[in-house]
């Protein structure tokens, strides 16, 4: 594999940790939490197979940060009406209020994840 590629790679991952932190810092969450409040913004009633599946995450780690952003009152669960065992998440008042304020015009992306960024953009157009 070509070196360069990962220095690459290894700022990439430094910058994301940065970008972590300062939205840990600013918001209190961490970037799987902002994650899964977007997550469940814009697929109310998810289960947590499919939000395990949606994040690319293990159903342990995804029950971790469910669990974080139920325990901030971020989000709530609901039994499905066919399963009792089955459970949905929607977004509660308080998580929409936080996530007015995550959106990328008020979070500053560091240079290298900007790029990035802008080069996904334009490939999906």
């Amino acid at each position: 594999m070509d070196q360069e590629c990962i220095r690459r790679i290894r700022t990439i991952y430094r910058e994301i940790a940065a970008f972590e932190g300062s939205l840990q810092q600013r918001l209190g969450l961490n970037i799987n939490e902002a994650m899964l409040l977007c997550l469940i913004d814009d697929k109310e009633h998810i289960s947590s197979g499919e939000i395990a599946d949606e994040m690319n995450l293990t159903p342990s780690n995804a029950s971790k940060v469910i669990a974080s952003l139920e325990k901030g009152g971020l989000i709530r669960r609901k039994a499905c009406k066919e399963d009792k065992r089955c459970m949905k998440f929607t977004i509660s008042t308080r998580g929409k209020d936080l996530l007015h304020e995550l959106n990328c015009d008020s979070l500053q992306l560091p240079t290298e994840l900007q790029e990035l960024s802008d080069q996904v953009a334009q490939a999906e157009l």
